[in-house]
Parts: C-alpha cells; structure tokens; sequence
C-alpha cells in the first residue's frame, strides 16, 4: 500500500519513542545512545533516556554503568552501547601506528594499569607527569588523558565507571575477532542493523551517511563498508515516499497511527533529532546545534532542545537551573505556540517531569 511522509514521520516518532520501561531494556533497544558532556539543563544521554525509562533521573545511566552490561566507546560518535555491540568492532588497535616513543608510553602505561586494576586519570598522571597537549577543541589537555583515550578507543582500556564525570578505567581483554571474510562480513552487517534499529526510518541518503560513519567504528574494514551498505538496502524493509526511498528494519511494520498528544523536549542528540536531513523533510525546518557558535551568531541559543508535540517539531527551548528553579524560554517556527489549551497543558506537564528528572523542587 503507498505510504505518505506523514506515515513515515509518525513511525518515526512511534517507534524511537516507545512505551518507557527499565533502563537495562531501553538500552538494548535503543542499541546506542550519544553521549556529550555538556550539562544544560543535563547531559544529553539523560535526556534522551528520560523518554524511555520509566523514573529516569539525571544521573542514573552514571549511577547504575557498573552494574549494567554497558560500554562507553566510539560507534558513530562516542557513546554508551551494550557490551556485546562493543564486542563487534574490536580488535581495532592494529589500524593506527603510534611513533615509537608513544609505544614505550602507551606500554608503560598498561602497565601500571595492569597493576593498579583500577586507575584514575589523576592517579595516572601524578605517576608519569606527561606534561600537556593541544586537545580537539584548541585547548590544553593532560597528555596521559589523551594517551588514556586513545588506548581506550583502541580497545586496551575500558571505563568501568565514572566519577563526578571523569572515566575511571582498568584493562580490557580484547578476543581475536573474525578471521574469515564471512565471519566479518557478519559483524559489519550486525553493525549497520544496530543504526538501524537506533535511527529508522531513514531516506536512503542519511543511511549511506551513517554507515560511512562506521569507519570510527570499525577503522580496519572501512574499505568494506560500501558492499555493506548494498547488503543492508537489500536486505532492509523499504517503501519509495515522494521519490524518496525510505529503510527501516526488516519485520517491522510501517502502519499510520494516530499521534500521541504528550510534549516532549528532545535532546540535541535524540535519535529523532540526530539526522538533520531526516529532521529537515519531517518538520520542514533546519534545527542547528549552537552550543560551540558564538553567541552573537545563535539562531536558537546555546543548548536548543528541539520540542515535539504529537508528531510534530514546533519549536525549541533553553533551560537552565539557577538558585534551585527551572527556568526556561521557548522559541517556534511559527513565531507563537500552539493556541489549543490542552498544548499549555501537556506542555507544562513536560516542565513538570523535568523538575521531577532534575530533582528540582515543584
């Protein structure tokens, strides 16, 4: 049967905004979840999880990491993951050579982890004292966190909690991975049908993109990607919607439904969100992140959350927590909000679970 954009943006919603439940279940289907360290008005792995488990609080993914069969790492972006999709990308370390001085560092380093069992990074640093080095961002970083980091991303650490944010890290044992084309080709395909799962339905252009993205993922079978991508649109659920093809997991049904009337404010980077080509054809408007734009140049402030009501994305807000109190301001695309009461109300319910989620007094 033919589908329309409002079929496919309802499935969308309906299907990342599923009926909340424990965060050990969010988790695995969900299958990753983005993480940024920026707390405004918290970070943004908690605010996409407070949509799906039932009594999330800022915090608890933190909280509960230990006891969880959870994983920080780079998938498409750096994240929290379940261990056995860890497991699908590693042994990565091989791919990047260091110099041979950052070899003697890096083994001297696991080393003293191997030792210690559990470091932090200042415990590191007080006994190796590597100095500074220019970070991502134009700053300065400790060089043992940029070392720590780097041998986490090639699979000799592992975080094994966190500490008033900061990772806390022990050794990891890495398994041999695939030896045999079939074998690897299995583990690239299982990837693919994790972004799936995370980000569907997606037009044929964003699922390209986010496959292109396993090359942080999987940098030692970056040249096999493309053939995967092949092997993914055949294998996916498909429908052409105004001559654009969309995908969406094999055995789902995209059936039109009737919208869910709750108010949500979403995270910069919600699955919903992530895709700002997807984003743009559902809502018909360009979202940006602006918290790393000079303040003169925002559009929509510093830490817009994008603000879905029913299935539609009407606006943003910024909120802030100052002296104990939420504080917030709204924007929308079509200069004023809604004018249906039960908008102000679901609206001011959606403030309401905020408080609840922050802790915040009522």
């Amino acid at each position: 049967m033919p589908f329309s954009l409002d079929d496919v943006r309802v499935f969308a919603v309906r299907r990342s905004l599923f009926t909340p439940t424990t965060l050990r279940r969010a988790i695995r289907k969900l299958g990753f979840i983005q993480a940024d360290p920026i707390r405004a008005p918290a970070r943004a792995q908690d605010l996409t999880l407070r949509h799906r488990v039932k009594g999330y609080r800022a915090g608890d993914l933190e909280r509960e990491y230990a006891k969880l069969d959870v994983e920080e790492d780079f998938f498409i972006n750096y994240g929290f993951m379940w261990r056995s999709l860890q497991v699908l990308m590693h042994p990565r370390g091989a791919h990047y050579r260091w110099s041979r001085p950052r070899r003697r560092r890096a083994q001297a380093l696991l080393e003293f982890v191997r030792k210690q069992g559990i470091v932090h990074p200042r415990e590191v640093d007080r006994h190796f004292a590597h100095g500074t080095v220019t970070n991502y961002w134009g700053g300065s970083s400790s060089a043992t966190t940029h070392l720590l980091d780097d041998m986490h991303y090639r699979g000799l650490l592992r975080v094994v909690r966190r500490e008033g944010g900061i990772r806390i890290y022990a050794q990891r044992q890495n398994g041999q991975g695939p030896t045999d084309v079939a074998s690897r080709r299995a583990h690239i395909d299982a990837l693919v049908d994790v972004l799936v799962r995370t980000y569907a339905p997606l037009p044929r252009r964003s699922l390209s993109h986010l496959v292109s993205r396993l090359r942080f993922a999987v940098p030692q079978w970056r040249e096999e990607l493309k053939p995967a991508l092949q092997r993914a649109l055949d294998r996916l659920s498909h429908a052409r919607v105004n001559d654009i093809d969309w995908y969406w997991p094999a055995g789902e049904r995209l059936a039109a439904e009737e919208p869910d009337e709750t108010v949500r404010l979403l995270a910069p980077f919600d699955p919903l969100v992530w895709d700002r080509y997807r984003f743009a054809l559902f809502w018909s408007w360009a979202y940006r992140f602006e918290a790393y734009t000079p303040a003169p140049k925002r559009k929509f402030g510093y830490y817009a959350l994008p603000l879905l009501w029913r299935d539609r994305v009407i606006g943003w807000g910024n909120l802030l927590v100052e002296n104990g109190e939420l504080k917030s301001t709204f924007g929308y695309i079509r200069s004023l909000p809604p004018r249906e009461r039960r908008f102000k109300h679901e609206l001011d319910a959606e403030l309401h679970r905020l408080q609840v989620f922050l802790d915040l007094p009522s």
